[in-house]
């Protein structure tokens, strides 16, 4: 069976950091001072390990996981300290001594929490695992098991059945932290693509880090002399070559200011998010993502031709895809112009641009669309203005690199050295007529530029109806709902009044304004804390993603809320952060006014639980509109108010399609067919178009008795990879694109019947 990328030697290598250390010293390859112990060692001597570590290097140190990737497994040890050591190395191990006494001493919710931290696949040790050598298999396992083994003040050793075998440990490297991607081309040269340089805001590159738009700086080519960026390109093709690497590898390592290259982690596979770096820096060769995995299939067949013991079997494969690639280019001019546009300028515009992403790669590689990206923003005027952007600026970190990026692009002379040093790649792959500097495209040419505009726009100006109203005016055809729609479900505090007015269940709610707390800001605060009981929810009334939605338990913390929201400065101060416990780069927007709700409560249902439903429009054979209403997913949530991270990253959080309603699965269908019912009356209510997304709570009593409390409705909902409304579409027989067709194809049957009205 043909596989992509390297072999079975090199990828051996490939993922044991222990391993590579040890090899790349003896190459001559530069590293830093390392040791390694196997868990055998460890767990013989402890205290010879630790010696080890104090005799041959200087502190501080890193200690990671030899097998592991992502971050995941990897600590800092500032200082000499033995126990922080043994609790570091016990946790690269992925186990964990828990006291009887430790444990017995917590409160149930305090269990609970310890649990959900602990079975954690990024930062714990994930499930199954072993508790004193007894398979557990789910946190409510591992709760029940944990109160059983300390019931007598006994200790518990916990660990992951995936446990690590070795560690490495190594001196801190200094200086800017890099990665690059390597391949080999169509003629057998090995290329390093453009180095990216990782700017981070938190000392460690974690999983987060990593993989969620808007919290790492990636900065292509590394902004270095460009002899230096020639040697880290030289170091890594050797290392390449040295571990025999095939098809493409992505190598890591920080280069000094004297150009010193320090090669730290070669791996044969990479991170394949849009934002990766994978496609990161092929888009620097003017590669799209599907152009550049056509190219790993391509060279990986080739590799197989090369080196399996069964060559012919794969050169049909090879013949077969060389034929496709001959066609393509003749047929994607002939295809519908889809304008993804993407960006914007409220709190959601980096999920944006990754929803962008996401539908221009799905859009792409589906044959039937020829997708333009046009990214969106404003001037300091707050003029709209639209850019058609290449894929080298549209793979950028996130809106406000993108935005940079338009307005100082040139290209340096590396880069165009490395692109003519890729035109074996290029001159196969890519589009023949590919141009790497940005367009801008004044609104009322849009219509020459595109057939249909697909707007991946959460917040403004996409989801309040203002870039709508304008693709009306145009006559382009759009997905989503109408201007009035938008613009009613945009605001929260209307949509809750429009709802409860008729008949739909919404939590308490009140709109306050800075205006007021200006006056007097301790009665202010005051005043809420009398008309609504703690815990409640304070959000801004016209933003989604969760941005700046906190759940308030004191009047201390909806203080220091109001202060954060109604300050007059963008930048939020450290004792800000520290108060409200934001993360490294969360965004917290400047508001004139908050919208406060009543915590919605379980009130005594038999089950309860948190819901999000989506739904596609569809035209009937007589031109009415119906919906199609997905099975909703059960959004769980880690800490009481879904994160950015927990909607739209893999990998975070959980969203259970379909919803777990009951156990039985006749009460369970009879429960999802009321929790549907009462989504269309939402959606039809809001006079809602072409697909949305609605957040609710259900309360179960009884299989009859159910009753659901909408929280909001996205008429313009996320659609990265992650994102629960493609669950729901695939349970419904969709696949991912084929929910986008449906969303274009409603776009563009009720553009013909505004035409014709």
């Amino acid at each position: 069976i043909p596989y992509s990328g390297s072999g079975i030697f090199s990828s051996a290598i490939g993922i044991s950091k222990a391993v590579q250390k040890e090899l790349m010293q003896k190459a001559g390859f530069a590293v830093n001072k390392f040791t390694t112990f196997t868990r055998t060692e460890y767990d013989n001597s402890p205290n010879e390990c630790f010696s080890r570590v104090k005799e041959k290097l200087h502190f501080p140190v890193v200690i990671k996981s030899s097998s592991q990737g992502s971050s995941i497994g990897v600590h800092f040890l500032k200082v000499e300290d033995e126990s922080e050591f043994r609790r570091i190395v016990n946790s690269s191990f992925f186990r964990v001594s828990l006291a009887g006494s430790e444990w017995n001493s917590k409160s149930e919710s305090e269990k609970v929490e310890w649990v959900r931290k602990t079975t954690d696949l990024q930062h714990g040790l994930g499930c199954p695992m072993l508790l004193n050598n007894k398979l557990v298999l789910t946190p409510d396992d591992l709760l029940e098991e944990l109160d059983n083994a300390c019931s007598n003040g006994l200790s518990a050793q916990l660990e992951s059945i995936y446990a690590e075998t070795e560690i490495v440990v190594e001196e801190m490297l200094h200086g800017k932290e890099f990665s690059c991607i390597v391949v080999r081309d169509t003629n057998n040269e090995v290329v390093a693509l453009p180095p990216t340089e990782i700017r981070k805001s938190t000392s460690l590159f974690d999983y987060r880090a990593k993989y969620l738009p808007g919290i790492t700086r990636k900065i292509t080519p590394i902004e270095i002399p460009d002899e230096h960026i020639n040697a880290i390109r030289k170091q890594c093709a050797e290392l390449y070559k040295s571990f025999r690497f095939n098809v493409y590898a992505r190598i890591d390592g920080f280069v000094d200011a004297e150009g010193n290259v320090f090669l730290n982690d070669p791996n044969t596979t990479s991170g394949m998010m849009p934002s990766s770096f994978f496609f990161h820096q092929a888009a620097e060769i003017g590669l799209n993502p599907s152009q550049f995995l056509t190219y790993i299939i391509y060279q990986s067949l080739n590799e197989r031709i090369a080196t399996a013991f069964q060559p012919t079997a794969y050169k049909p494969l090879l013949e077969k895809l060389q034929n496709q690639l001959s066609q393509a280019e003749n047929v994607n001019k002939q295809l519908p112009k889809v304008g993804v546009l993407f960006g914007g300028y409220s709190s959601e515009r980096h999920i944006s641009v990754e929803s962008g992403r996401n539908v221009f790669e799905k859009l792409s590689s589906s044959g039937k669309y020829q997708p333009v990206p046009i990214f969106l923003t404003r001037d300091n005027d707050e003029n709209l203005r639209l850019y058609k952007v290449p894929v080298n600026i549209m793979l950028k970190d996130n809106a406000d690199d993108i935005k940079e990026k338009i307005e100082q692009f040139k290209i340096k002379p590396i880069q165009q050295a490395i692109i003519n040093e890729s035109e074996a790649l290029t001159k196969l792959f890519a589009d023949a007529d590919y141009d790497f500097f940005p367009k801008e495209i004044a609104v009322e040419d849009l219509k020459c530029e595109i057939d249909f505009a697909f707007m991946a726009l959460h917040g403004r100006p996409g989801e309040d109806g203002s870039l709508s109203r304008i693709l009306e005016q145009y006559q382009i055809p759009y997905n989503g709902s109408g201007p009035a729609s938008a613009g009613l479900t945009i605001d929260k505090f209307e949509t809750n009044e429009k709802l409860r007015a008729n008949g739909i269940l919404v939590a308490d709610h009140k709109m306050y304004f800075k205006s007021e707390w200006q006056i007097d800001s301790n009665a202010f605060v005051k005043q809420i804390a009398n008309e609504f009981n703690f815990p409640l929810i304070s959000k801004p009334a016209d933003d989604g993603c969760s941005s700046a939605v906190k759940k308030i338990d004191t009047i201390e913390e909806l203080a220091s809320y109001c202060k954060a929201i109604f300050r007059e400065t963008a930048p939020l101060t450290e004792q800000m952060c520290q108060e409200l416990h934001l993360k490294a780069n969360e965004e917290f927007p400047l508001k004139q006014g908050i919208l406060v709700e009543s915590l919605i409560g379980k009130n005594g249902a038999a089950r309860f639980l948190e819901i999000t439903g989506g739904m596609l429009s569809k035209v009937k054979p007589d031109g009415s509109m119906e919906f199609e209403v997905f099975e909703a997913s059960e959004a769980v949530a880690g800490e009481g108010i879904l994160s950015l991270e927990e909607k739209f990253l893999a990998g975070q959080g959980q969203n259970l399609t379909p919803a777990r309603y009951a156990d039985n699965p006749i009460d369970n269908a009879k429960i999802s067919a009321i929790v549907k019912e009462e989504l269309r009356k939402t959606a039809t209510i809001a006079n809602v178009e072409g697909y949305c997304r609605i957040d609710a709570f259900v309360r179960i009593f009884t299989p009859e008795n159910v009753e659901v409390v909408v929280i909001e409705i996205n008429s313009l909902p996320g659609l990265t990879p992650a994102t629960a409304i493609f669950h729901q579409a695939a349970l419904a027989g969709y696949k991912p694109f084929e929910f986008l067709e449906g969303i274009i194809e409603y776009g563009i049957s009720k553009n013909k019947e505004l035409a014709r009205v």
